[in-house]
Formats: structure tokens, sequence, C-alpha cells
């Protein structure tokens, strides 16, 4: 009866140890996400000591990210809205 108890353990306390595990590395890269997040935040807040606008950086950063087209489309799909809103 001990041998039936320790199988239906076994593959449930295995399975409980990669779940921790998967637990465990998931904690320490949101750690590491939080200090660069932090860190981002150090960079934005010098960008603004230094007198250059954090939104229009954050805006670049954003455009950055895209590639040519993929840019060339929310810039036209933008300008589209503002004539549509007359505000050119």
């Amino acid at each position: 009866m001990a041998a039936e108890a320790d199988e239906a353990e076994g593959p449930q306390t295995i399975a409980a140890g990669q779940l921790r595990a998967f637990i465990e590395r998931i904690e320490r890269v949101q750690e590491d996400i939080d200090a660069l997040s932090d860190d981002r935040k150090e960079i934005y807040a010098e960008c603004k000591a230094m007198g250059f606008d954090t939104k229009a950086v954050r805006t670049l950063v954003k455009l950055r990210k895209m590639d040519q087209a993929a840019r060339h489309e929310a810039e036209a799909v933008l300008d589209l809205y503002k004539a549509a809103l007359g505000m050119d």
C-alpha cells in the first residue's frame, strides 16, 4: 500500500517541483524587468532634466521599434485622421 501511495505522489511531487521552478524563474525575470523599468524611469527623468520633451522622446522610441512600412502606415493614418478633423 505504501508503494501505491509513493507512485501516486511521485508524479504530483515532480509536477509540483517543476511548477515551483517555473514560478521562481518567472519571479526572477519579473525582478529583472522591475529593475530595468526603474532604470528606464531614471533615463526619462534625466532626459527631462536636460530639457527634452519626454512625451516626444517616448513617441520616437515607439516609432523606432516599428519597421519602416508600419511606421509610414501609422503616420498616413494619423495624417488622414488629422485632415478629417481639420487639424492640418
